[in-house]
């Protein structure tokens, strides 16, 4: 059975702001595509000057002691709750064992100044061609991590799942997007996720494609599509955009945001009245709304959009929560 934790958001992706920063040896197969967002793909006998072409990270063969080790910087630092080491298509030449470390440091370390690593998955054991998951209990803040493979071998994909957390020293607490995934919010409903991810509105940075934003089904009743979310913290949304970017034949035809404060058990007040939208297009709204915790997307009465961005100010309470919980898992 897959964990729960698989839902979260992949802290090392490469469409998080992941990278993989140094790997000791990368002869077969290159290090990056251990955090491309796609699942790994495979073509026979397609060969290149080092060998059949793998989509995934691949190493020389040892033939002296020692392992090989890649260290990822996290697009999200972050509490990392599991880890996926998937060696899709490395058959007869995946590592037998892996271990995955992790640490934390301020500001933008080179490689070699990062210390003071921590193992979160012991050295355990793998097999070919298939995703291997390990639970993660540590409670801390981590911004990098370190995959070791005993002794060599291919790994396709390295996944971190879990829960962002930011840093307040760079947050503007009079305009943080309180929406985003990377300063601390979350999807915690959804009326249709058949086609993508909903946590991908709230992703950083632009949708490059229709795939990297949410898309439902065609509906063929007379309800609507939805989204709820918690907010990075309590805050006073001033700014509301509604990017329906590379959607073209399938945007919604009109949407509205709305939000509650879950403190006083409010209802939800209208932010942003059901609003006409265009296809392929940033829509931008001036809106003014009460201190909220969640927020509500509707979309009418289907389709896709790439990116919901709430912006507004927090609340003395909501900067104390965001600074309260980065002081407990630095610690």
């Amino acid at each position: 059975m897959t964990p729960s934790w698989t839902r979260l958001p992949d802290l090392a992706s490469r469409a998080a702001g992941g990278t993989v920063a140094w790997a000791n040896d990368e002869l077969f197969a290159e290090r990056e595509n251990l955090i491309t967002r796609a699942e790994p793909g495979y073509r026979p006998a397609t060969f290149g000057h080092k060998g059949q072409v793998y989509d995934g990270w691949e190493t020389r063969r040892r033939r002296e002691p020692g392992d090989d080790s890649a260290i990822v910087r996290l697009g999200l630092p972050g509490v990392i709750r599991g880890v996926v080491v998937d060696t899709a298509f490395f058959k007869g030449n995946y590592p037998p064992a892996a271990t995955v470390e992790a640490t934390r440091a301020p500001g933008h370390p080179s490689p070699d100044e990062l210390t003071g690593w921590e193992v979160v998955v012991p050295r355990s054991p793998l097999e070919g061609d298939r995703k291997h998951h390990f639970d993660v209990a540590v409670e801390k803040r981590f911004t990098h991590v370190r995959l070791t493979i005993h002794p060599d071998g291919g790994v396709a994909r390295l996944r971190v799942y879990g829960s962002p957390v930011p840093d307040p020293d760079l947050l503007v607490p009079e305009a943080v997007d309180l929406a985003a995934l990377e300063n601390g919010a979350s999807v915690t409903g959804c009326s249709n996720t058949f086609y993508s991810d909903p946590a991908n509105l709230i992703a950083p940075g632009p949708a490059a494609v229709m795939g990297e934003g949410w898309e439902t089904a065609r509906r063929r009743d007379d309800g609507n599509d939805w989204v709820e979310l918690a907010l990075a913290a309590p805050g006073a949304v001033r700014l509301a955009e509604l990017d329906t970017s590379h959607f073209k034949g399938n945007a919604p035809g009109w949407a509205s945001v709305r939000v509650r404060d879950e403190r006083t058990g409010g209802d939800w007040v209208d932010l942003l009245p059901r609003t006409r939208l265009q296809p392929d297009t940033r829509h931008r709204f001036r809106v003014t709304g009460p201190e909220a915790t969640h927020a509500r997307l509707d979309i009418y009465p289907d389709g896709g959009m790439a990116r919901l961005r709430l912006v507004g100010a927090l609340t003395p309470s909501g900067l104390e929560t965001i600074t309260q919980r980065f002081r407990v898992l630095t610690r």
